[in-house]
């Protein structure tokens, strides 16, 4: 039989071998729910052996969990692409769903569907307005307490993520796994219809809606629909008549960025014409301004 203490001992010595133990990085797990690793991690076996006796299988499994963070093994491993997860199959069974496309969570406002329940929980704020975490630099309100952290590190100028490749520094650690893939070229993404492969799901979820035909963003003066938001926000402009895009050189202001980049051309001149003719080499500050040129060379040969 394996008394308590000696389950005590075995977990000393196997995170011996792997470095001493920081009672400094492991004082946040002082919580209620963690408490028995927290008395493991600070030295107080004794305690720990007296409040959570080892033949907890609670306990007993919360010992295996913790000791994977200093042995680094990771034995649940998807059968797809290989990544590895320290503990509970369950994470990799959330993971899978990134290959799946499964969403079996859903939004009961809106319908919209995600894989994980925290997701769709943080998602329904949106509809409630629920905001119980609050900023206390600026005052600013969050649904959740991770995106409050997030927030707070516009006030710090924190940028914990940096990219391997350029050294570029990101907030977020999904910014920075979005900005590696501009260097990996990887598109883990794929269209289940089509096989049409994306860098973002976000991206692949807008794609989806050439084959479904889904509209979910409308205008909200004359009902036309929209597949993405920011079509639909370019469109209202036409309704409101405004122009957030300024010249910086004339007071000339318009509804889209492209509109204001073409206008700028007329400032610049000769510098910015990169709308090229094949044919006699004429350049142009708009394609479609080439392409009304290019109609007057119907007959010509093409240039070799």
């Amino acid at each position: 039989t394996i008394t308590p203490n000696h389950q005590v001992s075995q977990h000393i010595e196997k995170t011996q071998k792997f470095g001493a133990i920081s009672q400094r990085k492991c004082e946040g797990l002082e919580g209620e729910s963690h408490k028995s690793t927290f008395l493991i991690l600070t030295g107080r076996h004794e305690e720990f052996v007296r409040k959570f006796p080892c033949t907890s299988t609670r306990h007993k499994s919360m010992f295996v969990i913790h000791a994977r963070t200093h042995t680094r093994e990771k034995p649940y491993t998807c059968s797809v692409c290989g990544k590895g997860f320290s503990h509970h199959s369950s994470s990799r069974d959330v993971h899978m769903r990134i290959h799946t496309g499964e969403r079996p969570y859903t939004c009961s406002v809106c319908g919209k569907r995600f894989s994980q329940l925290a997701n769709c929980q943080k998602h329904t704020r949106i509809h409630t307005g629920e905001c119980p975490y609050t900023c206390n630099v600026c005052g600013k309100m969050f649904g959740h307490p991770s995106s409050r952290e997030v927030h707070m590190r516009i006030h710090t100028g924190e940028r914990p993520y940096t990219c391997s490749v350029c050294g570029k520094g990101f907030s977020q650690l999904a910014h920075c796994q979005k900005h590696m893939r501009v260097h990996t070229g990887e598109c883990p993404y794929p269209c289940n219809v089509c096989g049409k492969v994306f860098s973002h799901s976000s991206s692949r979820d807008v794609h989806m809606r050439i084959h479904t035909g889904e509209r979910p963003y409308t205008c909200s003066v004359c009902g036309k629909g929209f597949s993405q938001l920011a079509n639909c926000q370019k469109h209202t402009r036409i309704h409101t008549g405004e122009r957030p895009y300024k010249c910086t050189i004339c007071p000339k202001g318009f509804a889209q960025s492209s509109q204001l980049q073409i206008h700028t051309r007329i400032h610049t001149g000769e510098r910015e014409r990169p709308y090229t003719c094949t044919v006699c080499g004429e350049a142009f500050t708009q394609s479609s301004k080439r392409q009304i040129h290019m109609r007057t060379h119907v007959g010509a040969p093409t240039p070799l």
